[in-house]
């Protein structure tokens, strides 16, 4: 009799199950209660209709919608604004904290208001960026691929991945700025740019990366933590960068 079996009991959370399934191949896993006694079993297509809730359950914390228990097409039109307007709400009153230090920033945008121009192409490409670490560190984490353990390893990682792909952005600007604004942007103005947007992406993959395993130590969702939160952050800390960065530089 082969004693190592490899079983799931009543109290283990769906997901976790199809991961067992998904890495020892199984067709199916048999379900025991606290005294190990055989309750049941979970096959293979059981845990398909899992991964497929868990998925648009994933997606929709992600695009930052509350949970929907119907599919789209008979899904009402109030009720999918209900599952919508939350989030958004969240999202836009935080989105003032931009607002405010735009604010604070008000005498520097006046005194040179070409700066303006490059706060969108800053903030856009701060928070794809972090999009991007956080999509890999929670799909990581819903595969086991990254444990809590890892966060070092994540962070020096993305920290690097972030200088190459921010270096790389900053030169290919560095030169569309010099070619086509050359009478309009100044020299110092568009190496300042340079310079914040090699920090915006840095801070971005670092923030995308560390935020979904914040949550999860914390008991949240990672996937709560990903596009539509991440950009309100790193949007802020973009800007903080962008205008302290152009006064110590451009001096004014």
């Amino acid at each position: 009799m082969d004693k190592d079996i490899i079983f799931a009991e009543t109290s283990d959370n769906q997901e976790e199950v199809a991961q067992q399934i998904s890495k020892y191949d199984f067709i199916s896993l048999p379900v025991v209660d606290h005294e190990k006694r055989l309750v049941g079993i979970v096959t293979v297509d059981d845990i398909i209709d899992v991964i497929q809730e868990e998925n648009t359950e994933d997606f929709e914390k992600m695009a930052a919608m509350l949970r929907s228990q119907k599919v789209y097409l008979k899904t009402g039109v109030f009720e999918m604004a209900r599952n919508r307007v939350p989030w958004l709400l969240i999202l836009m009153i935080s989105a003032t904290v931009t607002g405010g230090i735009l604010g604070r920033f008000e005498a520097s945008i006046s005194l040179l208001p070409v700066l303006v121009t490059f706060i969108p192409m800053l903030m856009d490409t701060g928070g794809n960026s972090g999009a991007q670490s956080a999509t890999m560190i929670i799909r990581g984490m819903a595969l086991g691929e990254i444990e809590d353990s890892d966060v070092g390893t994540v962070l020096w990682k993305e920290i690097r991945v972030g200088i190459l792909c921010g270096s790389i952005l900053a030169g290919v600007n560095f030169i569309r700025l010099l070619v086509f604004n050359r009478g309009s942007v100044s020299l110092l103005v568009n190496l300042v740019v340079c310079i914040s947007l090699i920090c915006a992406v840095c801070i971005a993959k670092t923030i995308g990366a560390l935020l979904p395993m914040a949550a999860k130590k914390v008991g949240g969702d990672p996937a709560i933590m990903a596009s539509p939160m991440i950009t309100t952050i790193v949007d802020a800390c973009t800007l903080v960068v962008f205008f302290n960065l152009a006064r110590q530089v451009l001096r004014f």
